[in-house]
């Protein structure tokens, strides 16, 4: 190929420096990685911060943040030899899997706990032609049987818990750093399976060991009341939350998240559905921005955190993990739609405006 036809943008192709890949890592890119860091306008007072920005990964080309880390996955599964992915799914998974196993020209099998799973991933993952199992229990139970099924048939995994998933997530940290000059004093992030704020953690510690930051941050992770396990230091048999993406009762990430906790002074806690809800409220009609409710998690704990007096200035990044239309349940069950009726003329739009007495 001309090298001025070659992709500009791309996780493998911005970042093959700093990832596990050889010259026989196929470069596969559906533009992902670059997303905008957009500087909250309203929301920053309320938190207790001098700075908020949002990380919108819900610009991916699957609308979430996914689509980092499995691109990377999807190549090295090529480079392999691979013919096939397999990935148990809340849904986001599914939707970046199914997209880059068809960009691959490779079979792809997804596990999703039936019945719970947001319309608007399960869609994604049917035009893109995924085999879909519903299997009758949880993420967690869909996962157990995922790991059975590769090592039994020789499929690739592409959850999490391939690492190849996690550097490819990691690149974020790295665009943080170089949009900002440096490390944030914060990053605020949801947490599920927790292969994300493993990732992050992973990024900003090579960042300051390759000279992209001074510093690295506190990590804030924060899950669903009703699916939190590593709040409650136990896995939680049947979680329970309206943040479908982070309705995960056992993490496979469980200890990359501790230790992300831990070694950077931060915090995993937990908020309720209600207090996911007014953030997502907030974050669409203050903003502007459109997220998924387990997008809203982290919000809604900086909200809280500012609203208890435990935040006092610095800056924070939030990263809003996926596109509002993932889940186009939510927003007619939260919103009261703003419509009138009018004939098509001038005065009766007029009057349905209130601009014609």
């Amino acid at each position: 190929m001309n090298a001025a036809l070659l992709p500009t943008r791309g996780v493998l192709f911005r970042w093959a420096h700093v990832l596990p890949v050889t010259d026989a890592t196929p470069r596969v890119t559906l533009g992902e990685g670059d997303t905008p860091l957009v500087r909250a306008e309203r929301l920053a007072a309320r938190c207790g911060l001098d700075e908020l920005w949002f990380k919108l990964e819900s610009c991916n080309p699957t609308g979430s943040f996914k689509d980092r880390g499995m691109v990377v996955a999807v190549a090295k599964a090529l480079e392999a030899g691979a013919r096939a992915v397999l990935c148990a799914s809340t849904g986001n998974t599914s939707a970046s899997a199914a997209a880059y196993a068809a960009r691959c020209g490779l079979a792809c099998y997804v596990l999703v706990p039936e019945g719970k799973v947001a319309a608007g991933k399960l869609a994604q993952a049917v035009a893109f032609g995924a085999r879909i199992v519903e299997v009758r229990g949880n993420f967690d139970e869909a996962l157990a049987a995922a790991r059975a099924v590769t090592e039994r048939h020789g499929i690739a995994l592409v959850n999490s818990v391939n690492p190849h998933r996690i550097e490819g997530q990691k690149t974020a940290a790295f665009e943080i750093c170089e949009t900002l000059g440096d490390a944030p004093d914060i990053l605020a992030i949801p947490v599920g399976n927790a292969g994300n704020i493993t990732a992050y953690w992973r990024g900003f510690v090579e960042c300051r060991e390759r000279g992209y930051a001074s510093r690295c941050p506190r990590m804030f992770g924060f899950q669903a009341a009703g699916a939190a396990p590593i709040v409650l230091g136990r896995p939680v048999e049947n979680p329970t939350t309206i943040a479908t993406a982070i309705r995960i009762g056992n993490p496979a990430s469980w200890q990359g998240a501790i230790r992300a906790r831990d070694e950077s002074g931060g915090l995993i806690e937990a908020v309720t559905d209600d207090q996911i809800l007014a953030a997502y409220r907030l974050l669409a009609r203050e903003e502007g921005i459109f997220v998924e409710p387990a997008s809203a998690a982290c919000v809604a704990g900086l909200l809280a955190l500012g609203e208890a007096g435990r935040l006092r200035g610095g800056r924070a990044v939030a990263v809003l993990t996926g596109n509002g239309l993932k889940d186009p349940d939510t927003p007619r069950a939260v919103y009261q739609a703003d419509v009138v009726r009018a004939p098509a003329t001038l005065e009766g739009v007029e009057r349905a405006l209130g601009l014609r007495g």
